[in-house]
């Protein structure tokens, strides 16, 4: 049951990160990307380039209290997360403050 939830929750994600800066590795069951590593939860590895050359890398866990919910919470869960982690690096590279 949780394979299948993933396999939707993958499909989900790749129809909605439409951010040409941002990279996304799956790293769940049933669906591994190239790059990842098996870890105990399954997690995304989010690679967000700034102004073309500079490169952040994050990995987003989907811990176990998460797994209940449905495909699209998790996907907002995740989209939070990415835009989150998109914000903190904006800052940092431009000076935000």
């Amino acid at each position: 049951m949780m394979e299948e939830k993933f396999k939707a929750l993958a499909e989900e994600l790749k129809k909605n990160m439409v951010n040409p800066d941002i990279d996304i590795e799956l790293c769940f069951p049933n669906e591994v990307d190239e790059g990842c590593e098996i870890k105990k939860v399954p997690y995304l590895k989010v690679k967000y380039i700034v102004e073309g050359h500079d490169l952040y890398e994050k990995e987003i866990d989907i811990d176990p209290e998460y797994w209940e919910k449905d495909v699209k919470d998790l996907a907002n869960f995740v989209a939070f997360q990415i835009q989150q982690f998109m914000e903190e690096i904006d800052s940092v590279e431009y000076g935000g403050e």
